[in-house]
């Protein structure tokens, strides 16, 4: 696929979507209540005991969680086009089958080919009978729909509840609380909306306009003794004491759980920040966790999936706590808490939409709780100088409160930005909080169009289906292994250059989607309809709105052309920060949105919807240069959506503005570079703004595998860069920099240089037995260590130095400063640096030879 694809495969890198249904199996429950006060929807699940799907809502004003479960009589269903006496006539074993409920014939629209059909709804009695293994009703029809839709997904979209908002009930079930729409919102839906897209945004409205209330939550980090260094205990295993468990609430609770240890008796120092509570047994330690656990709505963790929640569940069952008595449940690839939620925030900032465009980058590259936090709050965690086993309670309690109260500030900073942002995708994407924290923004459109598919009474059509009936690619890919041609890139200069202006596509795939009307079953509908490119063979019906197009254009039309502007205008700063973190929402999804039908894993993928989509954008930014250039304007770089200019006047860009305008694309300012320097390669620049920003587009250096020496050499050269105001001042400030690069390699050569800077920090993805062919540096590191008796594992953290021996490699606590092989570290040295300084027009080669190439 081509740079369409390349984009969204970005998302795709973290976060995995679980696979299994969210059952509800912890029998500590939420107040169960047929009369229930407005109250926001946290989650929706299935309870097996009951046998029933029960949806979790929370009430702000009473702070209370309430379990409602379904009265309607629902069941998980698929669909097939076999009547009823056909499969009782031929396929007998499904009316055998002791999980099938019954038959109901339904009128559905197809639209993938544009015709009304009857079908077959088989019902289940429970969601495993659907499709949860061998012999399911699944396996026996073969040929069916909407077979695959996890059972708490089919009934929010069957009975329209909308995770994140607000619904009450009065005995009867469950309804939504009307939300009133501002007349200044209204009115101005009437001047960007044709009336029938009018109607459509003020069915979205309500989703932005509901008050997005605080929920109580409790971020908890535990800590667990280990006998070895830089062991990770396992958390099925459970087999050590839990030493420490930090409890901080947004309530005010600030708590540290701690068990007394033989031989640390040192007096803890008062803190008036925080409580420590000791305990002489674990079991009881434990038990005060779960109570907590219990007491919140939201449970926030750090990584809680993976370690914290799953140990304490195995813990405590090893303790002889029962498992009825214990608000977790740990699946495969998540952990449940009851009777509210649970927030892995390790997961959530994994989702690279998330941190492209909710968080512009800042973070990029960061996985630990230390990075992110310094990244986006600028604090993090406390340095630690030994194993926290070793730790007197004092220095453990400060760790531990450190971690846990990073992990709740998260949602809190910036007047609780990410805990909104959560809500508001919830209500667009169709998502329980749960279910969005943890999945790739795929599964939040797929979730979104499902729901309109199912609200509207269309079939859902399967990926076979539409590559069947739609076709597939005609564009030839330039990249190796893609498969069609991608965006326009703009071969880039080398060398730098001052007062560039940028000029952004605001939105260009989403607007290329609503403008051309491209959505799956619009696109090759029928021969005679109106080809959008002469170049390729696709047609595109425009008689009807695309169900694709139409959401994507609502979205990008009610954030341009409402929200982004309320977030500027609003009366109080209150409604300015909501509406900000409402467009942000809006952003994540419009920007996300274009790439899934060009990637295989969506289940609605259609290739002619992307190709189409990058073809029109290589027109749009061809033209525009084009356009640009014929205005006296000289296009330095372009890259997919941004076009790089130079030699600009007001009056220049202002007539490029109107010719994009007139073509039906928006084009706007997005920065004034006071100057850029190019490295020639694609991708790959680095900037200085106007008031001081600094940009920077794919340095090597900026990678996670980089030793910290280099990170940090980087990042003092480009600090020195800011000193650049015209050209005189590249002069002084390459000199700066090349002194500040041969310091830093005599240091190298001379051994100057402590071995914690040299260390490169890598994870064991699995045990060590398990790595049979081609064993990566950091492999071989462990095994050395095993030798010393150091066992290690999957999930252990090695710091490899690179050294002169056979082996080329040594953990750091094995190593000698004189065993480091320079010439590797030269290496990084000069793969690191070389797009800067080639762009300042001095080689690393003859740099070391005291010459310059300028």
């Amino acid at each position: 696929m081509g740079e369409f694809e390349e984009e969204f495969e970005e998302f795709e890198e973290e976060v995995k979507e679980y696979e299994g249904e969210a059952i509800e199996e912890s029998r500590i429950k939420g107040v169960i209540s047929n009369t229930i006060p407005p109250s926001v929807v946290l989650s929706i699940v299935y309870d097996g005991a009951e046998g029933k799907a029960l949806v979790k809502l929370y009430d702000p004003v009473g702070d209370t969680v309430y379990y409602w479960y379904d009265n309607t009589g629902h069941r998980p269903y698929l669909i097939t086009n076999k009547t009823p006496e056909e499969i009782a006539e031929k396929m007998p074993e499904v009316l055998r089958r002791p999980g099938f409920s019954h038959f109901d014939v339904e009128e559905k629209y197809d639209a993938l080919h544009d015709k009304k059909i009857l079908v077959t709804k088989v019902y289940a009695k429970d969601p495993l009978s659907v499709g949860g293994g061998k012999n399911s009703l699944r396996d026996i029809l073969r040929e069916t729909w909407e077979s695959r839709i996890k059972y708490h997904h089919s009934y929010l979209f069957d009975r329209n509840i909308i995770p994140g908002m607000w619904y009450r009930s009065n005995g009867n079930g469950l309804t939504p609380v009307e939300i009133s729409i501002p007349p200044e919102i209204k009115s101005t839906l009437g001047n960007v909306f044709q009336p029938e897209y009018g109607k459509i945004a003020e069915e979205w409205i309500p989703l932005f306009q509901a008050p997005v209330p605080h929920i109580r939550r409790v971020a908890i980090d535990v800590e667990v003794y280990t006998p070895q260094e830089n062991k990770i205990p396992d958390p099925r295993e459970a087999e050590y004491e839990v030493i420490s468990v930090a409890l901080v609430g947004s309530d005010g609770l600030r708590r540290v759980l701690m068990l007394r240890r033989p031989g640390n008796d040192a007096e803890l120092r008062y803190r008036p920040d925080y409580e420590v509570i000791f305990f002489d047994s674990e079991y009881e330690l434990i038990r005060e966790v779960l109570k907590t656990i219990t007491q919140y709505p939201v449970v926030v963790t750090f990584n809680g999936d993976n370690f914290d929640l799953p140990y304490i569940y195995n813990r405590a069952l090893a303790l002889g706590i029962s498992k009825e008595e214990i608000p977790i449940a740990a699946k495969r690839d998540y952990v449940s808490v009851a009777p509210g939620v649970h927030i892995d925030m390790y997961k959530f900032f994994a989702i690279k939409a998330i941190e492209a465009y909710a968080f512009g980058g800042v973070y990029r590259g960061e996985r630990g709780l230390d990075g992110i936090a310094y990244a986006i709050l600028g604090v993090g965690k406390l340095e630690r100088q030994k194993n926290v086993s070793r730790m007197g309670y004092w220095e453990l309690a400060e760790y531990n409160y450190r971690d846990a109260l990073i992990t709740l500030y998260f949602t809190l900073y910036n007047g609780e930005m990410v805990m909104k942002l959560i809500l508001l995708l919830s209500r667009i994407a169709k998502m329980p909080i749960e279910d969005i924290t943890r999945s790739q923004v795929s599964a939040w459109i797929r979730n979104m169009l499902y729901y309109e598919h199912r609200r509207r009474g269309w079939l859902i059509p399967n990926k076979e289906d539409i590559l069947k009936e739609k076709g597939s690619v005609h564009t030839k890919a330039i990249i190796k292994g893609k498969k069609y041609a991608g965006a326009v890139v703009l071969d880039p200069p080398l060398g730098i250059f001052f007062d560039v202006y940028v000029l952004d596509f605001a939105s260009l795939y989403p607007t290329i989607i609503s403008k051309w009307n491209l959505s799956y079953e619009t696109v090759n509908c029928k021969p005679d309809a109106e080809r959008p490119l002469p170049e390729l063979p696709h047609t595109v019906c425009r008689d009807k709105p695309g169900l694709t197009s139409t959401l994507v254009g609502i979205l990008r039309d009610l954030r341009v052309h409402v929200y982004k502007k309320l977030a500027k205008k609003a009366p109080t700063p209150a409604e300015r920060q909501l509406y900000d973190v409402v467009q942000s929402a809006m952003k994540v999804f419009i920007n996300a949105s274009y790439g899934v039908f060009g990637a295989e894993t969506f289940p609605l993928y259609c290739p002619p919807v992307a190709e189409l989509t990058t073809a029109l954008a290589r027109y749009i930014m061809t033209s525009t240069v084009l356009k640009a250039t014929e205005l006296g304007l000289i296009p330095v770089y372009g890259d997919t959506d941004s076009l790089f200019l130079w030699n600009v006047t007001e009056d220049k860009i202002k007539k490029l503005i109107e010719y994009t305008e007139n073509i039906g694309i928006d084009i706007e300012l997005d920065k004034i570079y006071k100057f850029v320097m190019f490295s020639g390669r694609k991708k790959n620049y680095l900037g200085v703004t106007k008031d001081g920003g600094i940009i920077v587009k794919g340095i090597v250096a900026k990678k996670r595998n980089a030793p910290p020496f280099v990170k940090e050499l980087v990042e003092d050269i480009i600090n020195n860069l800011k000193n650049i105001n015209s050209g005189d001042d590249i002069v002084k400030t390459r000199d700066i920099i090349i002194a500040m690069v041969k310091e830093a390699e005599t240091k190298i050569k001379e051994k100057k240089i402590t071995l914690d800077k040299l260390g490169i920090k890598m994870v064991l993805s699995k045990n060590i037995e398990e790595y049979t062919k081609n064993k990566p540096q950091h492999v071989k590191a462990a095994e050395q260590l095993m030798k010393y008796g150091i066992n290690v594992g999957k999930g252990d953290a090695i710091i490899i130095i690179k050294t002169k021996d056979s082996a080329g490699v040594k953990p750091i606590q094995l190593a000698r400063i004189d065993e480091i092989d320079e010439k590797k570290y030269l290496e990084y040295v000069s793969t690191s640096l070389e797009q800067i300084l080639e762009a300042m027009g001095v080689s690393i080669e003859e740099l070391r030879g005291a010459t310059r190439l300028i």
